[in-house]
């Protein structure tokens, strides 16, 4: 007995210093002090609840929902439990499991404001989901919109593609007319008709400048002709750094040309660096574009001299998701062996969706947009292998042995991520200390140990994996014997987390990576999460 009251004791002090790492932001040093209560007292709801929060700060969700749902089990009766497990549900899109647990909060706390206030918004995005899937078009009917835009007609003094066409119908309606009317009608008839049809060009030219800005209005970055010149990116960056707006022309273009350019890449793309010569990897940005800035000031702007590799996530969370995305695609037109560009799982219409990317696009352009992004985010290739010795994911490896490079090549990546086989592990999965395979603490992918990376490289004659997809204290991690790097390029992630950014040069011919880590950089008053799902904002 005076064990038992020992371990409950010294149990209850881990929790309070647990509660202390986890204000000051450590959460992974949260979670280990938690885990160590738990050992000491495993039938402690408090603790299994404390330690689903702190997965939840780390994006760990399949890892809350397994905490969350154990003590829900050691007491049915702990709201918390289901509150953690809602939020951990929704923070992976899954809006239907959300609900049930905020119904079953609302119904434990009916008098708890803030537990009513969650089951509404989760009930909307509910509805708003299922309203969404009553409307949508099965796959084979659904039009490329890409294919239907032709940037050459916005902005020549007026911006919208819509009133050459509306423009053409009008006069061929008129036209028709007038013919009709000259072998049936008199001639005031026919003056009539012309007149009916003039007014009917002047409402399309109407229609078309409704809430236009006119060209010569337009004070910002040009693209002249079709090219996009350094001039050009240059001019927009700095645009971009003062808060101001790229024309939608422009942005058209940018994102058309990047989609033809990625169209018609291989699922895995083999990057050649020459002897001498060197090439920077970067992680995860995430929206965070006055630290993408910060990057190219202090390792030199993309070019063919200086070539990088974006390593997926470039969007949602950080409310610049809209600069960073068109920054990086204007580089990949002006020169596209200057910058390579690497899925990750956040380039998905479901995380743009819930983590700002899609708000934050139709709050600075237009629903077309969120459409086009989304197709060119499907070209985009799932990952690369430097000079056939590094291989470069975003997310990681495989739930079985013997994949070869010619399997990832193989891979039709023109389409959402699936939840999954191959194309959803190289997006999500991570790896862990333990040998083996576990599941994902994300609730998508796998954990893959130190003996699945050995295999893979030995397999496929490789010597290392550089992967992103994790916030790391100092902008990255070495693991798995030296074999696996993790390179995360978002400092002080979403405001809070405090971390490094890191970026990694590789010189051939022996690629040894040089490591480099740098501190976040100031930005405008505008918070992260900005434009998120507003359900998903009230978690933050």
């Amino acid at each position: 007995m005076a064990t038992e009251n020992s371990n409950v004791s010294k149990a209850e002090e881990l929790k309070l210093l647990a509660n202390d790492a986890f204000k000051a932001r450590k959460y992974a040093q949260a979670i280990e002090l938690y885990t160590e209560a738990i050992e000491l007292d495993s039938q402690n709801a408090v603790y299994l609840a404390n330690r689903a929060f702190a997965h939840l700060r780390l994006e760990e969700y399949g890892s809350a929902i397994l905490d969350a749902t154990k003590a829900i089990e050691v007491d049915p009766k702990y709201s918390k439990g289901y509150y953690r497990r809602g939020a951990a549900h929704l923070g992976l899109g899954k809006f239907k499991e959300a609900l049930k647990d905020f119904q079953q909060v609302k119904k434990m706390c009916p008098n708890d404001p803030d537990a009513t206030k969650k089951l509404k918004e989760c009930e909307k995005a509910v509805m708003k989901l299922k309203f969404e899937e009553a409307i949508a078009l099965p796959e084979s009917q659904r039009r490329s919109v890409a294919e239907s835009i032709d940037f050459h007609s916005i902005g020549k003094g007026r911006k919208s593609a819509v009133p050459t066409e509306v423009a053409i119908a009008a006069v061929t309606a008129a036209v028709m007319a007038v013919v009709v009317m000259l072998f049936r009608t008199s001639k005031t008839t026919i003056v009539a008709v012309i007149v009916v049809g003039l007014l009917l060009l002047l409402g399309a030219y109407w229609w078309s400048g409704r809430n236009t800005d006119v060209e010569s209005q337009y004070s910002g970055a040009r693209i002249e002709g079709d090219v996009v010149t350094l001039d050009f990116v240059k001019k927009m960056m700095d645009d971009f750094k003062n808060q101001k707006s790229l024309h939608k022309r422009y942005a058209f273009q940018i994102v058309l040309q990047t989609r033809e350019i990625l169209q018609a890449l291989p699922s895995l793309v083999d990057i050649t660096v020459p002897d001498g010569k060197h090439f920077t990897v970067c992680g995860d940005v995430h929206g965070q574009y006055y630290d993408l800035l910060n990057i190219f000031e202090l390792n030199g702007l993309p070019s063919e001299e200086n070539p990088y590799l974006f390593n997926g996530d470039f969007v949602d969370r950080g409310s610049f998701s809209l600069e960073v995305i068109l920054t990086l695609f204007a580089f990949k037109c002006m020169s596209p062996s200057a910058i390579h560009l690497a899925r990750g799982n956040h380039e998905s219409k479901s995380m743009n969706k819930i983590y700002g990317f899609e708000g934050e696009v139709r709050s600075k352009l237009n629903d077309t947009f969120i459409e086009l992004f989304a197709e060119v985010f499907c070209c985009l290739p799932l990952a690369h292998v430097i000079n056939e010795k590094v291989f470069v994911v975003h997310g990681g490896l495989f739930s079985v042995d013997g994949v070869k490079l010619s399997d990832i090549r193989s891979i039709n990546r023109f389409c959402e991520p699936p939840e999954e086989g191959l194309m959803c592990e190289l997006l999500w999965s991570d790896p862990q200390p333990l040998p083996g395979r576990g599941p994902s603490k994300r609730g998508v992918g796998l954990s893959f140990g130190g003996d699945v990376t050995k295999r893979f490289l030995q397999e496929n004659n490789l010597d290392l994996v550089v992967r992103s997809h994790e916030v790391k204290d100092e902008g990255y991690e070495i693991e798995h014997n030296g074999k696996l790097i993790t390179v995360f390029s978002a400092p002080n992630y979403c405001d809070q987390m405090g971390n490094k950014g890191a970026f990694i040069r590789f010189k051939a011919p022996d690629l040894k990576p040089d490591i480099v880590t740098f501190s976040a950089v100031a930005h405008p008053d505008v918070k992260p999460m900005a434009y998120a799902n507003n359900f998903l904002r009230m978690f933050q």
